[in-house]
């Protein structure tokens, strides 16, 4: 891996020429596709003589300069690029190439997802298509021709808006689409296929008609209701809340199978998992309904966070992707319940982006290198970005934080720029100095904050001290500056003092003049990325009377990990959250979502974190024993909140039936740990009598976990039912990957076997290993064969597809928090991978680092 080139952003440079026009002809055949590629370019850099195009894995056929072609003396084909020799200040080039789809299993650039064409060019595709200046900063406008067999690929679609379609005599036909607007190369995107569609239109705000497809495999069709419905919901959104209206005639989806992230936001054409469109109450739970809603509005979205304003350089990520999960988190909670979105966001920010932040992969939210750019679209970049956009719309509060927003696109509209510039409009617009606020965007790791309270003569002082991490490479980092939600509250639950405080300072002490002490409810709405740190805590008053949902949310988590690290130490169950967790099954007055947010236990994840040295099965026994625990103590409880909210033939979507299946499956979950016949058959029940795929799932993971005889046949039954549908076996591979009980490595190895599963499929790949490498009892197993196993697998995939590979690398990321033997298994895996002669950069970038190489 000497070749493993590290990228810097200190040594960005502008681009040498520019590419105004675009016009390209796509001939696709079942062996080959010919690219042909007509650009218009002009010289930016008077001193540069040469043209250096990016290119990767291309057959050059021919070169046209200005008409004249080229002979093999005026171009060279080196190492990923394609030089073109002596060229002039404004010049044509014509590029005439072909590629492979058929045998591009990385996913990268055009390629085929079943019998469909279709491409993923971010960040770096495009260069495995033609030869380009593939790179953010570079933006021109795009023409595109597509040919094709017409009974094959009966519907071809490119970016923008469709100008023209036309019929050979040899059985074939082609259609040309123009995007007006200037995009780089990773918004390029084609479809072609035989699909089924679902049309529908939305008029703007200004009276614009704008025509709505959704593209899929024929027969699945009417799955695509709601993807439609959400995409109306969010044009609307973006128009009301943002100001912004859509832009050309019409807007494409397609859903493909094979596809290595959630969606991708090209111009015009959003290219689609199909786990993120396909949905109905039979296939699909209640979660990956709300996923549809928000990636479909997170795409539409990039429109103008992302497309018409762009990145300079691919270290300014966040800058589309952080401001983008803020705006589709805000646009779920306008549309759901706000507590509970923002919870669940918290909450997935904690388990992936924590631990990140807590391993030697962390990095800013803006990263100063990289070997492999696909390896920054984390959680880091994604959702700390997102928490950092939400800070900003907290200093400056709602009404500057949209002026701040028109400041930024009619600043920027039509350029490709770094984040600095968006910040610039923050401060321009909200008269506010973001120089410390900067940090947030260069410094790693998540900062702590140590609170001390101390109250005498009727003053309240408040102690507030920022622990911040150093950097991965030992360095120091200074403290950040956030805005710090908080309140006083008397002993009845009730305010004294709301305020949101602006902290600052490495250590600072705020004041309050009260007549009693205070209970302090810190943080709400999670309103700084930080782990707050208390000398001593209230969470039993705060779970039952703090007005704050978060705070109660985070009271009774805390209350839990401290219980369970208490039992860990060897001491017994803390019956004082024993009788807070009942008090809460008592409320009836609770939204049924939070309700069922109140009622869980803290995950493995989250008790992890707050380890020094980490021991699975100490934290799994413990945790196991506390449920079991709370399910003897409130079983009749428990069966009644069960047997109040099981209504098995309902299937409806509203906030209410959501609502009363997440509390009831939450409650059998709880009643799991019992193991008992009469849990088993209440699941059993449901299983068999339940008309949603939400009510299903469930009662197959309790009766996998609890009793193989009915697990083998509730499975059986779901195999057979549905083994030809992808989007539900991914399902199914999940429940058996994320098993406890004893066995399941062999059975996911056997599994592998299965007809239904398909290693070229990523999300297979996800849903079966992906899922084991998360199942913390037989992941880490002492024997060691779970490491074993993952890492004979990354070995495989990155032979297929380095990203998955890269992706499922990141499941050791918690090697230097492991316990001696461990630690010792894990590293023998690692450093097996590492020795691979043929290893991916984007691997031995994430395997390096961990083992810090």
């Amino acid at each position: 891996m000497s070749k493993a080139e590290t990228i810097y952003l200190k040594d960005y440079k502008a681009p040498q020429f520019t590419i105004k026009t675009c016009d390209l002809v796509f001939e696709l055949f079942e062996e080959h596709t010919q690219v042909t590629n007509l650009m218009s370019i002009e010289r930016v850099d008077a001193r540069a003589k040469d043209l250096l195009l990016d290119s990767i894995d291309l057959e050059v056929v021919e070169i046209y300069l200005d008409d004249e072609k080229l002979s093999e003396k005026r171009y060279v084909i080196e190492d990923e690029h394609l030089r073109v020799l002596d060229v002039g200040d404004a010049f044509k080039l014509i590029i005439i190439n072909k590629i492979y789809p058929q045998l591009n299993s990385e996913l990268e650039g055009l390629y085929k997802s079943g019998n469909i064409f279709c491409t993923q060019n971010e960040p770096e595709g495009f260069r495995r298509i033609t030869p380009y200046l593939d790179r953010p900063d570079v933006m021109a406008v795009f023409k595109t021709t597509l040919v094709a067999d017409k009974e094959r690929y009966p519907v071809l679609l490119s970016n923008g808006n469709r100008e023209s379609n036309f019929r050979l005599d040899d059985g074939r036909h082609g259609a040309t689409w123009f995007d007006p607007h200037p995009k780089p190369s990773y918004l390029f995107a084609l479809v072609a296929g035989d699909l089924g569609v679902v049309q529908d239109k939305f008029v703007t705000a200004s009276g614009k008609y704008v025509r709505l497809y959704i593209y899929t495999d024929r027969g699945n069709e009417s799955k695509c209701k709601h993807a439609m419905k959400s995409l109306k919901d969010a044009m609307k959104w973006d128009e009301e809340v943002y100001g912004r209206e859509y832009d050309l005639e019409l807007y494409n989806i397609v859903a493909v199978d094979s596809f290595n992230m959630g969606a991708m936001e090209n111009k015009g054409l959003n290219i689609f998992n199909s786990a993120y469109v396909l949905a109905d109450e039979d296939t699909a739970t209640d979660a990956n309904f709300m996923g549809i809603q928000s990636v479909i509005a997170h795409e539409y979205f990039h429109n103008w966070t992302g497309n018409r304003i762009t990145c300079r350089d691919w270290f300014q990520l966040t800058l589309k992707e952080g401001l983008t999960v803020f705006r589709d988190q805000c646009f779920s909670a306008d549309l759901n319940s706000k507590e509970v979105q923002r919870i669940e966001d918290v909450d997935a920010l904690r388990e992936r982006q924590f631990v990140e932040d807590a391993s030697p992969t962390a990095h800013p939210i803006q990263p100063d290198s990289y070997m492999a750019i696909n390896n920054f679209y984390t959680a880091t970049v994604y959702e700390k970005g997102a928490e950092v956009i939400r800070m900003l719309h907290t200093l400056l509060g709602a009404q500057k934080y949209r002026k701040a927003m028109d400041l930024y696109f009619d600043a920027f509209d039509g350029q490709a720029v770094r984040t600095d510039d968006f910040l610039w409009a923050m401060s321009e617009a909200g008269g506010i100095d973001l120089e410390q606020f900067k940090r947030w965007y260069h410094q790693s790791g998540t900062p702590k904050l140590h609170v001390d309270e101390k109250f005498e003569d009727g003053k309240y002082s408040l102690t507030l001290t920022q622990k911040v991490p150093k950097a991965v490479d030992g360095s120091e980092q200074k403290p950040y500056f956030f805005p710090l939600k908080m309140a006083l509250l008397d002993e009845s639950g009730k305010e004294i003092e709301a305020k949101t405080l602006i902290v600052s300072k490495e250590s600072e002490e705020f004041t309050f003049k009260v007549e009693k002490k205070p209970i302090l409810s810190i943080n709400r709405d999670f309103s700084a990325p930080v782990i707050v740190e208390q000398s001593h805590n209230d969470y039993a008053f705060l779970m039952k009377h703090d007005t704050n949902s978060y705070v109660r949310y985070e009271s009774a988590q805390s209350f839990g990990l401290q219980t369970i690290e208490s039992m860990m130490r060897g001491k017994p169950i803390d019956e004082e959250f024993v009788k807070a967790f009942g008090l809460i099954l008592d409320e009836e007055k609770l939204d049924l979502s939070f309700k069922a947010l109140l009622m869980e236990l803290p995950s493995v994840s989250a008790i992890m974190q707050r380890q020094e040295v980490v021991d699975f099965e100490m934290i799994c026994e413990a945790k196991e024993r506390l449920q079991k625990h709370l399910a003897l103590t409130f079983k009749e409880k428990l069966l009644g909140i069960y047997s109040e909210n099981h209504t098995p033939d309902s299937k409806e979507l509203d906030a209410q039936n959501i609502g009363k299946r997440a509390i009831k499956n939450r409650a059998l979950k709880h009643l799991c740990a019992l193991e008992s016949d009469e849990v088993i058959a209440v699941a059993n029940a449901q299983y068999n009598n339940s008309v949603t795929m939400t009510d299903r799932i469930a009662a197959l993971d309790v009766l996998e976990n609890s009793s193989p005889e009915f697990s083998a046949v509730a499975l059986g039954h779901f195999y057979k039912k549905y083994n030809r549908d992808t989007l539900v076996m991914n399902k199914y591979f999940s429940i058996l990957a994320a098993s406890h009980r004893d066995g399941t490595l062999d059975r996911v190895m056997a599994l592998q076997n299965d007809p239904a599963y398909n290693e070229l499929v990523p999300n297979l790949v996800r849903s079966l290993i992906g899922v084991f490498a998360r199942n913390y009892k037989h992941f880490h197993a002492k024997d060691g064969y779970g490491y074993k196993f993952v890492a004979d697998k990354i070995i495989d995939i990155d032979k297929i597809n380095p990203q998955m590979a890269s992706g499922l690398a990141g499941s050791f990321k918690i090697y230097k928090k492991m316990n001696k033997v461990n630690k010792k298994l894990m590293r023998a895996e690692l450093q097996r991978v590492l020795s691979e002669p043929s290893l991916s950069k984007n691997v031995y970038e994430i395997v390096s680092k961990i083992l810090k190489v």
